[in-house]
Order: structure tokens, then C-alpha cells, then sequence
């Protein structure tokens, strides 16, 4: 049988090119640790969604939307605060909303969303998913509580204790 030599060229382009690419997958894979992408709430901080302080009055919230729940379910902070929220999605696309706030968020799976807000007002905000996501969806909320500073220092004084003290300096 003859073959023509172009073909022959062709063919061992094509096997030196497919041995060329094994190559780099085998490189790639063990020699340079490259991995497969993985659930992105399979790795740091969104395997342990939680409340951190990063800085006196600043808080970062690492949120995990999932059927039919948020993760965590109840964030506490202290009034004046500035919070960061990152969401992610374990497996369908949902809604964040924090009610009486500008935040409003698509959660989709394999990307992080932010938004920041700063809650002045103590009292409880609730987060709800307004995005459908299954039988359970009317279920899905959460709630950020603020909480009343503490004092810190010295407080400014009532008007019936200042009253008092210059009727008593005005003797």
C-alpha cells in the first residue's frame, strides 16, 4: 500500500501534537500542582461561612446561599457598623436581600458577590431570598441583628443633670 508523504507527515504531526499535549497535562497536573477549579464553598472562607472583625467597627461576612438556607442564619454587629457581605451559591442560583437596606444580590454558583452597608440603626434587618430556588424557597431568611453600642468613654450628660450643674455654678 503507498501512502502519499504528505499524509505521513500529517498523521506523526498529529501524534507528536497529541503526545506533546499529554505531556503538558501530566507537567501541569503534578509537576506544577495545578488543579481541577473545585466548589468555590469547598475552600477558605467559604468553608466555614462566618462573622470576622477586620477592624474596630468593620465586620466581613462570608455568606453561603443553599437550598433553602443562609449560612450563617443569624449576624450580630454592633450599631455604627460597616459590613462587607461576600456570597456564594452551593448549588442553584438565589436571591439576598436585606430588607430596609440597599443590598440586593444575585447568588450564583462559582461566583462571589459583594456589597457593603453600614447599619446605624439597632434592630433586626431580614434577609430573604427573592429569587425562586425550589418547594422550600418561601422558607429561605435570615436576620442581621444590630445591636446598641456599648458606651465607651465618658457619655455626654442628660439635660436635667446639666441643668443642675450651672444652677449650681450660677450661685
Amino acid at each position: 500500500m503507498i501512502h502519499d508523504p504528505f499524509e505521513r507527515v500529517a498523521v506523526f504531526g498529529a501524534g507528536l501534537l497529541m503526545t506533546a499535549f499529554f505531556v503538558a497535562i501530566v507537567v501541569g497536573a503534578f509537576g506544577l500542582g495545578i488543579r481541577v477549579p473545585t466548589c468555590v464553598t469547598d475552600i477558605p472562607p467559604f468553608d466555614q461561612p462566618a462573622v470576622q472583625e477586620v477592624a474596630p467597627g468593620r465586620y466581613v461576612v462570608n455568606v453561603v446561599a443553599q437550598m433553602w438556607a443562609f449560612n450563617p442564619r443569624e449576624i450580630r454587629v454592633p450599631a455604627g457598623s460597616l459590613v462587607t457581605f461576600n456570597l456564594v451559591s452551593k448549588d442553584v442560583q438565589h436571591g439576598f436581600q436585606i430588607l430596609n437596606t440597599n443590598v440586593n444580590l444575585m447568588a450564583v454558583p462559582g461566583v462571589v458577590n459583594r456589597a457593603q452597608v453600614r447599619f446605624d440603626q439597632p434592630g433586626e434587618y431580614l434577609i430573604v431570598c427573592h429569587e425562586y430556588c425550589g418547594t422550600g424557597h418561601h422558607a429561605m431568611f435570615a436576620k442581621v441583628i444590630v445591636e446598641p453600642r456599648t458606651a465607651e468613654g465618658p457619655s455626654l450628660p442628660t439635660p436635667r443633670a446639666m441643668a443642675s450643674a450651672l444652677a449650681c455654678w450660677a450661685r
